[in-house]
């Protein structure tokens, strides 16, 4: 059983819900928990400044990297240069439709947008749903200067239709589609646009009615938008669902599961008085963009983000030396979290035996032999050592021998840095779908472990002799 009472595990779980429905793109989900974390007495630092001097023991700091990805740390009172960092690692990001540089469509009568498909998304889901927008917009700011403004449109403006049982007697069957052809949203209809006032033969790029809205909705004109990164998104809200609530229904709970349990994990082991006084590591989150497509751009976990931030944060303290960095990565410890597959109740064939992970029973720890993942022996003792004297269930999740095996991004950063890694995750079902499943309880259960293992480690570390 859980530490946490029914009503704190509720409480978790609505406020993943809120999260969730706040974050409808990664700008979103970073803007959201840059409030959090400044409400929490976070400050922001800056890449492009200096750190020496900004940084001290007992300190609480974050910065952001492209508006979509996030590291927020906290100082022990007892740290100095050499020290390890505790850290929690998960992604901003999940598979969706992209608008186009060049979105302007049209045919039979109706005015289209044409979107990129971003990730390994289950993309027969996205037909038939309420689609919006969000993203960041470049605005002109009238001074010869450009400022990012975030805009989501709550209203359904765009639709994927299905195409009629009548003229496809096999869609039963086989739901077969062209994602370039059949995937192309509906915006408006074109005798409705051209009896308004949209000059729409004059737009090169954009249809003009889809730039109104989004100028209206941030106050501008549509001749201040210099250019957009826009994805759509499902406008059906996410919620608390189930006979008896223990289920969460949602878009992109891969991976803003995780991304909210590290936020807040790191968040609530801050709240006691004097919390950091007596530890000797840092406490860090790190929210990664573009783990969807591979994490390789400058804002993904295989950019040099993470070791900037770790090598920063060492050089920044008082008696830093030649190998502070070097130090500090041997005494560091990564927890790299995205969501497992859930036990499907009508195709349990597909996991292996005994490795089934079930919703409301906690996370579960993933393990392959090929390094799809980073957990070793060493990795998972600590953890589950953590685990038990916070009275935290865990589970194992391998896949069969003859089914392949989805990665995270543990691996590529234990192989970059040196780190000790686990890789962890909550059970989620219709992974990638634009509708995705998680248990409620187990929110808070990941939350627990996470705001545990920051305080924890450091003393654990200590007693632990394995080189």
């Amino acid at each position: 059983m859980s530490p946490l009472s029914k009503v704190q595990l509720h409480r978790q779980a609505e406020q993943l819900v809120d999260f969730i429905n706040k974050s409808p793109s990664p700008f979103h989900v970073v803007d959201v928990c840059r409030s959090w974390l400044r409400g929490a007495n976070f400050t922001e630092l800056k890449e492009k400044q200096s750190w020496c001097g900004a940084i001290k023991p007992n300190g609480r700091y974050f910065f952001t990297r492209n508006g979509s990805s996030i590291v927020a740390f906290a100082v022990g009172g007892k740290f100095r240069p050499g020290n390890g960092t505790s850290i929690v690692a998960a992604h901003s990001d999940s598979p969706c439709l992209k608008l186009k540089p060049v979105s302007k469509k049209s045919g039979s009568g109706f005015l289209q947008v044409g979107v990129q498909t971003y990730g390994g998304g289950l993309w027969h889901t996205w037909f038939d749903r309420d689609l919006s927008v969000a993203g960041r917009v470049m605005v002109r700011d009238g001074a010869g200067g450009y400022a990012a403004r975030l805009v989501s449109i709550d209203e359904p403006i765009m639709r994927i239709p299905s195409l009629a049982i009548h003229m496809d007697r096999s869609a039963n069957e086989a739901f077969k589609f062209n994602k370039e052809i059949h995937m192309t949203p509906i915006l408006a209809t074109v005798d409705k646009v051209l009896n308004g006032t949209s000059d729409e033969e004059n737009a090169p790029a954009h249809h003009p009615v889809l730039l109104e809205r989004i100028a209206k909705q941030l106050d501008i004109s549509t001749a201040d938008i210099a250019d957009f990164e826009l994805c759509l998104f499902d406008t059906q809200k996410a919620t608390i669902g189930g006979l008896l609530n223990e289920l969460i229904y949602a878009a992109r709970l891969d991976n803003l599961n995780s991304s909210y349990c590290a936020i807040e994990g790191l968040i609530n082991s801050l709240s006691g008085e004097n919390a950091l006084e007596n530890d000797s590591h840092v406490r860090l989150v790190a929210l990664f963009d573009n783990e969807e497509v591979g994490s390789t751009s400058a804002y993904g976990a295989n950019s040099a983000l993470l070791e900037s931030a770790l090598r920063r944060i060492q050089a920044s303290c008082d008696g830093a030396n030649m190998t502070s960095f070097e130090e500090a990565v041997a005494n560091s410890y990564m927890i790299s979290s995205d969501v497992t597959h859930a036990v499907h109740p009508n195709y349990s064939e597909k996991h292996e035996s005994n490795h089934r992970p079930e919703m409301q029973k906690g996370p579960a720890i993933k393990v392959n032999a090929n390094q799809r993942y980073a957990t070793t022996a060493l990795t998972s003792t600590i953890l589950k050592d953590i685990a038990k004297r916070s009275d935290i269930p865990l589970q194992e999740f391998v896949v069969r021998n003859d089914s392949p095996c989805g990665s995270t991004i543990g691996p590529m950063l234990s192989a970059q840095l040196g780190l000790r890694t686990i890789d962890i995750g909550n059970p989620l079902l219709a992974m990638h779908s634009i509708r995705e499943v998680c248990g409620a309880d187990d929110v808070g259960m990941l939350v627990k472990l996470f705001e545990n293992f920051f305080i924890e480690f450091a003393a654990l570390d200590a007693k632990i002799t394995a080189d």
